[in-house]
């Protein structure tokens, strides 16, 4: 497992986000997209969960909750490096000589 996100993935991601919201100025900036993005990743999570459960129930098959689990487990990847950059970002700055 992957413990940061190459740059190439944070852009596409980036990209892929701002596509869905029609651009930065219109969708209310960063914190927006932030904040759209998290409530993404909460979203596959409970997609994951709804995918077990029905497998567990007999009506869904084992490839859906592989795809789903995979899918949560990228999020989170995603979601873990982002709050790992934002808090190394924050003490580069709290560090800095005023």
């Amino acid at each position: 497992m992957p413990a940061s996100l190459a740059p190439v993935q944070a852009a596409a991601a980036y990209r892929s986000v701002q596509a869905q919201a029609g651009g930065a100025e219109g969708a209310g900036g960063f914190g927006e997209t932030l904040r759209r993005a998290a409530k993404g990743a909460v979203e596959i999570g409970h997609a994951a969960d709804a995918a077990s459960t029905q497998a567990l129930l007999g009506q869904g098959s084992v490839t859906d909750v592989v795809l789903a689990v995979s899918r949560a487990e990228m999020a989170l990847q995603t979601a873990v490096t982002l709050r790992d950059k934002v808090v190394s970002a924050y003490q580069d700055v709290m560090r800095m000589p005023i």
